[in-house]
C-alpha cells in the first residue's frame, strides 16, 4: 500500500499537494507532481490513472518529459577553485 494503513488516498494526495481530480488545468509542475508522487510512493500507479484518468502511455509521457527536463538541469560542473586551477595554468603557459 503506498500510504499507511490508518491514512486514506484522499489524505495522503492532500499531503503530497496533487489535485483533488483530473478537472484541471494541466501544466508541467502538476504532471511532475502526479510523476513524483506515484515514484515515491505516496499513491499507487493504479490511484493517479484512476483518480486522473490517465492511460499507461499518457503516463509514461509525463515521466519521459520529467526525465528529459530534469537531465537537462543536472549537469555537473567543475568546482571553481578547480577552473581557477586550470584558467591560471593555461594563462602562464600562454605567456
Amino acid at each position: 500500500m503506498a500510504y499507511a494503513p490508518h491514512e486514506t488516498v484522499s489524505d495522503a494526495i492532500k499531503r503530497a499537494g496533487l489535485p483533488k481530480s483530473h478537472k484541471i488545468n494541466w501544466t508541467e509542475a502538476r504532471k511532475e507532481d502526479v510523476v513524483r508522487a506515484v515514484r515515491d510512493k505516496l499513491i499507487s500507479f493504479d490511484e493517479a490513472r484512476w483518480r486522473y484518468l490517465l492511460s499507461h502511455s499518457e503516463f509514461r509521457q509525463w515521466e519521459q518529459k520529467v526525465d528529459k527536463r530534469h537531465s537537462k538541469a543536472v549537469t555537473p560542473k567543475q568546482p571553481l577553485e578547480v577552473r581557477d586551477r586550470e584558467t591560471a595554468k593555461s594563462q602562464l603557459e600562454e605567456a
